[in-house]
């Protein structure tokens, strides 16, 4: 039956296309509805090696399999990882390392997974050394209430995913938690960030579902988060800017109703969107968008450039995690990671990456900003 669905709603002629796109639709939203209540609880508390399966998609779009260019952004592969364990699944959190290799993802489960990425020349070909294990509670022991363990954002605060601190942020329960990183995995978190009254008394399912550390510019070191809902009469989406125990409103302003899904820093202070949308007549899609460091201050509106839309032409799914970190010869690698909401029958849990020219599109935003 799952190949009869992927047969179904992969890539079609127009015709076809239309038809099955109601009926393919429907799946995945009934797979979200399904999925929204029954996330497996992981009892062990320490970290356990865990089989993950790594097989190689060898092109993004599936109408054009020869092409590598996609707006500004170059394809450097992908993986559909699976895994025979029902605890695998609900990725919308990402980190890696600065080589690229160490990965770390968190669930919306409240669990968290963590593995080596393997290259050739330079092109993304499996996973490796995979371990899984709860995040933690302040007294020690695993998150157990479902509305406690709904992780959705992660960001390195310093360090790496082998030995640094991450911050961690969880809605339902809504609070942002700052995490060791050792060897060991996630440990217990040291404490919990002062947040604004609108996200810590937020109780629906729609809190911080992005959060980044700016690693640049003149805001460097401030937090940047959004809200997953929260969109305003004039369609922008409500943020903050976190910064030595104060918080500033920023706003995102929504471009064709799709909702944040992570965000993550460039060098220089810069961000990338991560966003998707889902509707009846289309399926899912996802987007990125490029936001300039000089933009993102308090009570901004920010709006940025797109640098990449994807549907399911392409080889996409409920796109959750963002990642970006600089190879060896120093290109910017962007790492996106989608959440199978615990349903393997009908998503997949895909990692895709790209190549992006960050100093090309600073100039450009540089000789912009002077005409």
């Amino acid at each position: 039956m799952k190949n009869v669905f992927k047969r179904l709603c992969g890539p079609t002629g127009g015709r076809k296309r239309q038809a099955v796109g109601l009926f393919c639709a429907a799946l995945v939203t009934a797979s979200l509805v399904v999925a929204a209540d029954k996330k497996p609880k992981l009892k062990r508390a320490a970290p356990k090696a865990i089989e993950v399966t790594a097989r190689q998609i060898p092109h993004f779009d599936k109408t054009a399999p020869n092409k590598k260019r996609f707006g500004q952004l170059v394809w450097r592969g992908g993986l559909e990882l699976s895994s025979p364990s029902k605890h695998f699944g609900g990725w919308s959190g990402l980190a890696l390392d600065k080589s690229g290799r160490s990965v770390l993802a968190i669930s919306d489960a409240g669990t968290w997974l963590r593995g080596k990425l393997i290259y050739d020349k330079g092109r993304l070909t499996g996973l490796s050394a995979t371990e899984m294990a709860p995040l933690k509670a302040l007294n020690g022991k695993r998150l157990s209430r479902p509305r406690d363990r709904d992780a959705e954002a992660m960001s390195l605060l310093r360090g790496s995913v082998d030995n640094g601190i991450a911050l961690i942020a969880f809605e339902q329960n809504d609070r942002i938690g700052v995490f060791p990183l050792s060897k060991k995995g996630v440990g217990t978190p040291k404490r919990y960030l002062k947040l604004p009254k609108a996200i810590s008394k937020n109780r629906r399912r729609d809190g911080v579902e992005a959060l980044a550390v700016l690693r640049g510019g003149n805001r460097k070191g401030a937090i940047l988060a959004f809200l997953e809902g929260h969109v305003t009469k004039d369609k922008r989406h409500r943020g903050w800017l976190l910064s030595r125990g104060k918080s500033k409103k920023i706003w995102l302003q929504d471009k064709g109703g799709f909702s944040i899904t992570d965000l993550a820093s460039l060098p220089d202070g810069s961000m990338l969107l991560l966003e998707r949308r889902f509707r009846w007549s289309e399926g899912v899609k996802m987007r990125l968008r490029y936001l300039a460091a000089k933009t993102i201050k308090p009570g901004a509106v920010l709006v940025g450039d797109v640098l990449l839309e994807a549907d399911m032409k392409q080889q996409i799914d409920n796109m959750e995690g963002l990642a970006v970190h600089q190879n060896a010869n120093g290109e910017t690698i962007i790492t996106l990671l989608s959440d199978n909401n615990f349903n393997a029958f009908f998503q997949r849990t895909v990692m895709l990456q790209f190549a992006f020219d960050l100093k090309a599109k600073t100039k450009s935003v540089t000789a912009t900003g002077r005409r």
